[in-house]
């Protein structure tokens, strides 16, 4: 089924769960045993009970077929409880692995998260624990009711086999003819899902603009094609479907006929002729079964695959060995880099030194490079050339969740997720009330917090809509500095801010500043600049400038038709009226 190694991550916890499958096909090999008991009951009460007329051996017979069949119903119960656990088990084994490689991807493919891994996890799983898994583990015994049709006859058991080689064609048939489709339908469907996931994440602006029709009209051309692909696909597995039902239903009539015929020529008694009615029946269901479940199969394949190719193209970290608690030094050594999936360079050759404690403002024209350098700078982004070192180790060399509580980072896009306010800053860890309270006074958020409906625990839906985009930016500030970390990284910290924010925010880079914390912070307002250590100036990708904030610092603007620049400034000079100028940052630059 899979392209790849047989050491894939999904093959090893599917191999963890192969006793469960050979427990399933245990009880398979009993219940198919037990399934011979209604064809021997009618041929013992053809043959025996009514020629003798005993009803004491009809009065045994019908008790024992009873708890057989008691037996029978509590196997199929159990085999039944055995998949649905071991669809459980196998999220349970790979949930987390494949919710660390979506989220990897989405950092490799900005702009195109998607948690269609998970769909197809629970398609894969649901598969696993439904019915029409039974039919592999019932197919192996067909050969066996066949031989026992032709024990009774060899022409039943010629008869069968060939009713159960034409259901077999039509099985293979039913796999060429509704493979692609199926797969193709798949595909669009998931494309339509992420497009409406996405529309959805921009529903204001879609409303504003009046944009509507216009996005839901490419909705709908694809999800129109998933339709169409699914409707062909189904009408040819309906074919197939009906046919084969009907076949069967005719078979089964037809080796009735075939038994009249030979008990009127004597080579077959009354009881076998009903017995093999019903045993060409039993034969030809799990080939049945398989056409009817070939849709939810080709479903689970097609899900079985693309996490495959998921966990091949993103493979699980190595751990790596602690290093010790970083002190904030950071050093560039000739990095380039782009954003992942480009080639096109956005930042090249950028060599740079920051000592513990120092803080630097980057500054320039917007695709300059500036929010590439901050992701990089965290490890994000790799970089194509050179490398981000923290303390003399490389930023990949960390491992992320213990380097992730020694930094700050304060995106473009302030993104506050479900929970309370305390959770969102604590990270989402175990929460140290203490930490919180001290990271929002640092932040000047601790008033504006505690003037919420419930404070620290007021609750936040997905994105933080219940506040200003203000306070948004100051909340994730807060989180930003939550436990102390040695490096703080500030992507237009003040973009939202009033004048009120604007001076909170600067108090807290002094504090900062005194406290021995290394920022680097992207900025066009010149509030900012007064009290960094550097001043960096980026111009397509590449350093212009270099200088401390008193020094002549080139902030190249843009005139309104974006062909003149504004003649460098002084930083200590520029008005604040420039505040608002080029006040969002591009997200991809």
């Amino acid at each position: 089924m899979s392209k790849f190694d047989n050491d894939s991550d999904l093959k090893k916890v599917l191999n963890t769960c192969r006793r469960s499958f050979i427990y399933v096909g245990l009880f398979s090999l009993f219940i198919n045993l037990l399934m011979l008991v209604p064809p021997l009951y009618m041929l013992q009460v053809y043959d025996r009970v009514i020629t003798t007329r005993s009803q004491e051996t009809l009065l045994m017979l019908t008790l024992v077929v009873v708890f057989l069949f008691v037996v029978m119903g509590g196997l199929e119960l159990m085999r039944s409880r055995i998949l649905v656990r071991v669809g459980n088990r196998l999220d349970v084994l790979i949930s987390q692995r494949l919710y660390s490689a979506m989220f990897k991807r989405t950092l490799m493919m900005p702009g195109k998260p998607s948690a269609q891994p998970l769909n197809d996890l629970t398609t894969l799983r649901q598969f696993l624990s439904g019915n029409g898994l039974f039919a592999f583990f019932d197919a192996p015994w067909v050969p066996i009711y066949i031989a026992v049709l032709a024990m009774f006859h060899p022409w039943f058991g010629l008869f069968a086999l060939g009713a159960g080689i034409i259901l077999a064609i039509l099985a293979v048939i039913n796999e060429m003819i509704t493979k692609s489709l199926l797969n193709d339908a798949n595909s669009q469907h998931v494309l339509a899902q992420d497009l409406a996931n996405s529309n959805l994440r921009n529903a204001e602006v879609l409303h504003a603009m009046g944009m509507l029709p216009g996005i839901m009209g490419r909705w709908s051309a694809r999800h129109r094609e998933y339709l169409v692909l699914q409707s062909k696909a189904s009408d040819r597995a309906g074919l197939i479907t009906n046919t084969s039902k009907v076949l069967r239903l005719m078979f089964q009539s037809l080796i009735l006929g075939l038994g009249a015929y030979l008990v009127l020529a004597g080579d077959l008694t009354p009881g076998m002729m009903i017995a093999g009615s019903i045993l060409m029946g039993r034969a030809l269901a799990p080939i049945d079964q398989m056409i009817n479940g070939w849709k939810g199969y080709s479903g689970a394949r097609t899900a079985r695959a693309r996490l495959e190719e998921l966990l091949h193209t993103i493979p699980a970290e190595e751990p790596r060995m602690p290093l010790p608690k970083p002190k904030g030094r950071l050093v560039l050594e000739g990095v380039t880099a782009a954003p992942p999936g480009q080639k096109l360079a956005t930042l090249r050759d950028i060599n740079l030194v920051l000592a513990k404690g120092e803080h630097l403002a980057v500054v320039g024209p917007s695709a300059s490079g500036k929010t590439t350098l901050a992701r990089v700078v965290l490890g994000i982004w790799p970089s194509q050339f050179g490398c981000v070192r923290l303390d003399g180790a490389d930023i990949t060399q960390w491992n992320r969740a213990a380097l992730g509580a020694h930094i700050g980072y304060l995106p473009q896009d302030i993104e506050l997720f479900d929970g309370t306010i305390s959770e969102n800053i604590a990270r989402f860890d175990e929460v140290d009330a203490q930490a919180v309270v001290l990271a929002a006074q640092r932040a000047g958020v601790h008033e504006m917090i505690l003037e919420q409906p419930n404070g620290y625990d007021t609750w936040l839906s997905h994105g933080g809509n219940a506040l200003s985009a203000g306070q948004r930016q100051r909340i994730g500030l807060a989180r930003a500095l939550y436990g102390q970390p040695v490096l703080i990284v500030l992507d237009e910290p003040d973009a939202n801010l009033d004048e009120a924010g604007e001076q909170s925010l600067a108090n807290c880079l002094i504090r900062l500043r005194q406290e021995g914390t290394t920022a680097l912070i992207i900025t066009h307002r010149s509030r900012l600049l007064h009290n960094v250590d550097k001043v960096l100036v980026l111009r397509e990708g590449q350093i212009s400038s270099l200088k401390p904030p008193t020094r002549m610092a080139p902030v190249t603007k843009m005139t309104a038709d974006g062909n003149r620049p504004v003649q460098p400034q002084r930083v200590a000079a520029l008005k604040p009226s420039a505040r608002g100028r080029n006040s969002s940052e591009d997200t991809q630059s």
